[in-house]
C-alpha cells in the first residue's frame, strides 16, 4: 500500500484553515530591520517623485533656489523629529506603539485619514506620470492602458511584500539618481545665459513666491509616509545621520535641475511649459543615441514603481486598522481589492478632473496643501507624544 494512502484523513475545519493560510499573504513579514544607508535612499527617493518634473514651472524665478535651501533645511528639522520618534520603544512596537501614544479610537481615526491621503498621493502621482509617458513616448496610445501597466508592475514588485519593496528603493536610486548628472551640460555656454540667474535677491514678493515656497515644503514632504513602515526599520542611533544625507542629497538635485531649467527657458518662458525637465531632455543629443528623453523617462519609472508600490502596501495596511482586521493575517481578497480601489480611483479622476487644465490645477492645488500639511504636522504629533510619554 502507498505510505499516503495509510495517513487519516483531515477533518473539515482543518481543511479549512488550510485553505485560510493558503488565501492569506505574507506581505507584512518581518526578517531582518532594515536599516543605515537605506535611510538615506529612502528619504531621497521618496522626495524624488511627481513634482521634481513641474517644481520650475511654480518656482519661475531664480531667486526660489534659496526657498529650496531654506524649505530644505527646514525639512532637516522635521527629520530630526523623526528620528527620535524611529528611536523611541513605540516605534518598534509598531502597531502597538501607535496604540499605547495615541488610544485605540484615534488610531482608527488617522487610520481612515491616512487611507484616504495614501489613495490621493497615489493617484495625482500616477496620472502625472501617465500624463509625461503619454506626451513624450506613447501619444496615440490610451492613457488607460498606461495606467493599467503602471499599476500592475506596482502589484508584482508589492506582492513581493514590504521588507523586499523596501529594498528595491536601491534599484529605484541607482536607476534615477545619475538622470540629474545628464542636465549638468546646461549650466555652460552656449546653451546657458547667465543672465537668467539675475536676480539673486527678490525685488518684490507676490503671492506666487508663497506659492512656490508651499509647493517646495510639500515636494521634501515624501519620508513622512515612513511612519507606516517604521516595523520594518531599524531602530539604529545614527538614523538620524543617514536622514538628514538622504535630504541634503534631494536639496542638491533640486536645486541642479531647476537652475539648468532657469538658464535654458529664462523666467519668462519657464512658466509656460508644462514639463520643462522633460522637453529639456529632448535637446540632450550624443553621437551614438537619439531621444535620450525617452530613456531617461523610461528610467524614471522604476522611482515611480518603488513609490507607488510602498504606497499600495501602505494603504492596505490602513485599511486593515480601520477594519479591525490587524489580529487576522492578509489575504489575497483585501490585497487586490485595495489595487482596484486606486485603479478605479485614478480612472474616475482622470476621466472627470485631470483632463481639464482647472481640473488638473485643482487636483494638484490640493496634493500640494495636503503634502504640506501632513509634513507640518505629522513629525511634530510624533515628537510631542514620544517626549510627553517618557516624561510621565
Amino acid at each position: 500500500m502507498d505510505e499516503n494512502t495509510s495517513e487519516i484523513p483531515k477533518t473539515t475545519a482543518e481543511i479549512a484553515e488550510g485553505d485560510e493560510e493558503v488565501r492569506s499573504l505574507f506581505l507584512y513579514n518581518r526578517t531582518s530591520p532594515i536599516g543605515g544607508i537605506y535611510f538615506l535612499f529612502l528619504v531621497n527617493r521618496m522626495q524624488m517623485h511627481y513634482f521634481i518634473l513641474i517644481m520650475p514651472v511654480y518656482l519661475v524665478h531664480s531667486y526660489m533656489v534659496w526657498g529650496i535651501i531654506v524649505m530644505g533645511l527646514l525639512s532637516q528639522l522635521n527629520l530630526m523629529m523623526m528620528s527620535k520618534w524611529f528611536n523611541s520603544s513605540y516605534a518598534a512596537k509598531g502597531y502597538q506603539g501607535f496604540l499605547q501614544l495615541f488610544g485605540k479610537r484615534a488610531v482608527q481615526v488617522f487610520a481612515i485619514l491616512g487611507f484616504l491621503i495614501i489613495l490621493f498621493k497615489i493617484s495625482i502621482i500616477t496620472l502625472g506620470y501617465v500624463e509625461m509617458l503619454h506626451s513624450f513616448i506613447y501619444p496615440s496610445m490610451n492613457k488607460k492602458w498606461l495606467i493599467l501597466m503602471i499599476l500592475l508592475i506596482s502589484l508584482f514588485v508589492a506582492s513581493h511584500g514590504m521588507e523586499k519593496t523596501l529594498r528595491f528603493v536601491i534599484i529605484a536610486f541607482l536607476c534615477g539618481a545619475w538622470i540629474v548628472i545628464m542636465f549638468i551640460p546646461f549650466f555652460f555656454p552656449p546653451i546657458a545665459n547667465y543672465r537668467d540667474l539675475y536676480p539673486l535677491i527678490p525685488t518684490e514678493w507676490s503671492g506666487q513666491s508663497w506659492q512656490g515656497l508651499l509647493f517646495i515644503w510639500s515636494a521634501f514632504s515624501g519620508p513622512v509616509y515612513l511612519v507606516f513602515m517604521v516595523p520594518w526599520l531599524s531602530s539604529n542611533k545614527k538614523i538620524s545621520k543617514y536622514l538628514v544625507i538622504g535630504n541634503m542629497l534631494t536639496i542638491i538635485e533640486f536645486s541642479l535641475l531647476f537652475i539648468a531649467s532657469v538658464l535654458f527657458y529664462g523666467s519668462n518662458f519657464l512658466s509656460k511649459i508644462n514639463f520643462p525637465i522633460g522637453y529639456m531632455g529632448s535637446y540632450i543629443q550624443t553621437s551614438g543615441l537619439e531621444r535620450i528623453d525617452h530613456i531617461l523617462i523610461s528610467f524614471h519609472m522604476f522611482n515611480y514603481v518603488f513609490d507607488i508600490s510602498i504606497l499600495l502596501l501602505s494603504l492596505y495596511g490602513a485599511g486593515r486598522v480601520f477594519m479591525r482586521k490587524m489580529n487576522k493575517g492578509a489575504t489575497r481578497i483585501g490585497f487586490l481589492s485595495s489595487w482596484f480601489i486606486i485603479l478605479m480611483s485614478i480612472i474616475l479622476m482622470d476621466q472627470w478632473l485631470w483632463e481639464t487644465i482647472p481640473g488638473q490645477k485643482m487636483l494638484l492645488n490640493i496634493q500640494i496643501w495636503l503634502g504640506a500639511f501632513i509634513y507640518l504636522l505629522v513629525p511634530a504629533i510624533l515628537f510631542t507624544a514620544v517626549k510627553r510619554k517618557e516624561s510621565m
